[in-house]
């Protein structure tokens, strides 16, 4: 390739997070690369807005120091310095008093420095919203899940509530416990989540490594975290990114390739194509050589599970901690958002409540929702009781998620299509991991290897690959 040569045309369709981190793996690769996005902003499901002068993201999004592809995505954004580690997992639990007005029980889940899993031992013996025979029982369960192989298909058959109760953990245990993992990290309770994807979050966050399970989440609003940065440095490598671009088709040169897009503008001529889309948008835009029209189809069988947040701005500091769980609340976690929202914490405080597996909270309206988190919230931090209510929205994603049932591990395409440059890309691909961020970057850097070797590029891993 000459020095002024752009290199063969990629087009990527799709600018969320696996859109994003594809378009900056085929470019880093030599490619010259075209970003394509239905919507008038980039980000996907991380997306941020403005209201009344502060900033708010659509959800609460965070990772954990396993999550070694996104936290390498941000090193490669130059932003990772923005969304630091909360030191070692501590997390509180609160439960409300069971009188009205009465102070909330408080428990913790945090880690130790011994190996793992014993570095959660101590923590989880003296959990205070458990019986102590639960207490007891939690250690079998946790090893028979260290020891469970991942590759083996029978753990999608079963559902990860199913096997928690064979292995002797009561509803009271997997409600107050389990579900406090599960729920966030699958979107989907124990009593639904296939016992693959949990086996997943918990062999990979809590059960193999000391330090795995570390959380951090973004110190500014998602578009100056991934936004902004990823549009500026796949600028200054050459890329162009179109917006209001919606792909209506992918356009064949014979049954052995994909030579372009059709968009409502024309066609976009490429060399390779990567399809960063929702599973549902695939499936009406795979052509039928790149998987069966039976299989195309099934990816509808993936559904979806919603993701709601209820973002509250009070008039003074009502929570001390900076991350908190509830359980037997309406309550899941909340987040201190008031410096990511651009509030000085001396004028009040903002709250975001997240909201995973909604199903029900998805079609309320905002006043019930906001009504019934805030009347929960205060029963969690008696503070809140006394604060006044300066503002309050919630947001909602109603397809934030594929649903992870049993059964839908095979429904999960990889990155290789049967067109060889044609790759596929999104969180709901066979990553290995749920539908997270890290499962977007994994998903997009895997669709560019195979969109460059389809072209004879290769991509120089970065470290973080190299380790993980």
């Amino acid at each position: 390739m000459s020095a002024g040569d752009p290199g063969p045309r990629v087009v990527v369709v799709g600018g969320g997070l696996a859109g994003l981190s594809a378009a900056v793996a085929c470019a880093d690769g030599g490619a010259a690369v075209t970003l394509l996005e239905g919507r008038p902003r980039l980000g996907g499901a991380t997306w941020s807005f403005n209201r009344k002068g502060l900033a708010f993201d659509n959800g609460q999004h965070v990772h954990l120091r396993c999550c070694e592809a996104y936290r390498g995505f941000l090193l490669r954004l130059g932003t990772s310095h923005l969304a630091p580690f909360d030191g070692p997992l501590a997390i509180p639990v609160l439960r409300p008093a069971s009188s009205g007005g009465g102070a909330p029980a408080t428990a913790w889940i945090r880690r130790d420095d011994l190996p793992a899993p014993l570095h959660l031992g101590r923590s989880l013996l003296s959990y205070r919203h458990l019986s102590p025979l639960d207490r007891l029982r939690l250690p079998p369960a946790a090893f028979g899940l260290r020891n469970a192989r991942l590759d083996d298909p029978r753990l999608d058959t079963l559902t990860f509530g199913e096997w928690l109760r064979s292995h002797g953990q009561s509803d009271r245990a997997i409600e107050r416990l389990w579900d406090l993992i599960t729920l966030p990290t699958t979107n989907l309770r124990a009593r639904e989540v296939s016992l693959s994807l949990a086996a997943k979050v918990f062999r990979t966050g809590l059960l193999t490594d000391t330090s795995a399970a570390d959380i951090a989440w973004s110190a500014v609003p998602l578009a100056e975290l991934h936004v902004e940065p990823a549009r500026r440095l796949l600028e200054s490598l050459g890329a162009e990114i179109r917006l209001k671009a919606r792909v209506t088709e992918l356009v064949l040169a014979g049954r052995g390739a994909v030579r372009g897009v059709a968009t409502e503008d024309g066609i976009l001529e490429a060399e390779a194509v990567v399809l960063a889309v929702p599973h549902e948008a695939a499936a009406q835009l795979l052509p039928p050589p790149a998987v069966t029209a039976g299989r195309a189809a099934d990816l509808r069988l993936l559904g979806t599970s919603p993701i709601v947040n209820v973002h509250i701005v009070f008039d003074r500091k009502v929570m001390e901690h900076r991350i908190a769980a509830a359980v037997d609340s309406p309550v899941q976690f909340v987040f201190d958002r008031t410096r990511a929202a651009g509030m000085d914490p001396a004028d009040g405080q903002v709250v975001a409540i997240s909201l995973s597996g909604a199903d029900v909270e998805i079609g309320q309206r905002p006043e019930v929702l906001i009504d019934r988190q805030l009347e929960a919230f205060r029963t969690l931090f008696p503070l809140a009781r006394r604060a006044e209510v300066v503002d309050a929205v919630v947001t909602r994603e109603h397809d934030a998620t594929f649903r992870g049932v049993p059964g839908t591990r095979s429904l999960r395409l990889g990155a290789r299509t049967a067109i060889p440059n044609l790759a596929l890309a999104g969180a709901w691909t066979d990553t290995g991991w749920p539908a997270t961020m890290e499962g977007a970057v994994r998903s997009g850097r895997a669709a560019a290897d195979v969109a460059l070797a389809s072209l004879g590029h290769t991509r120089t891993p970065d470290a973080e690959e190299v380790i993980a």
